[in-house]
């Protein structure tokens, strides 16, 4: 059983992307499908698709690479744990690497992107930071 599904999936991520991986699979939940959503719509991924099984499903992400072989994800960071949520407001939703990267959060009008928070002017709990 894992207590953290969104640290578990940043983590398949990150260690796909440091073996090269082309393809990445990881179990799949409502919120898990978003966030990846969020990073297709970001260009920090290629593609992402579910794949029925007789559980819950597959979310399989597809991983994007320069021309030079180099990942697009260079890091991530989960930011609230089980034991210690983060909340911010609207005006104070965080910058990562100065807009390069981004932080994901949840708010009441569902997972949006940093940026989408600051235009809608919702805060909320931040998930992760990518970049």
């Amino acid at each position: 059983m894992v207590t953290d599904p969104i640290a578990d999936m940043l983590t398949r991520i990150r260690n796909a992307v440091m073996v090269r991986a082309e393809k990445v699979d990881i179990p799949a939940s409502k919120m898990k499908l978003e966030i990846a959503k969020i990073m297709k719509e970001e260009g920090f991924i290629r593609a992402y698709k579910i794949l029925k099984d007789k559980k819950q499903g597959i979310l399989r992400v597809t991983l994007k690479y320069t021309p030079e072989e180099e990942a697009v994800i260079s890091g991530m960071k989960k930011i609230s744990k089980p034991g210690r949520r983060v909340y911010v407001g609207h005006d104070t939703v965080p910058m990562v690497m100065g807009g390069v990267g981004m932080s994901i959060l949840t708010t009441s009008k569902g997972i949006m992107s940093d940026r989408t928070c600051r235009r809608e002017k919702v805060g909320g709990e931040v998930l992760c930071y990518i970049w």
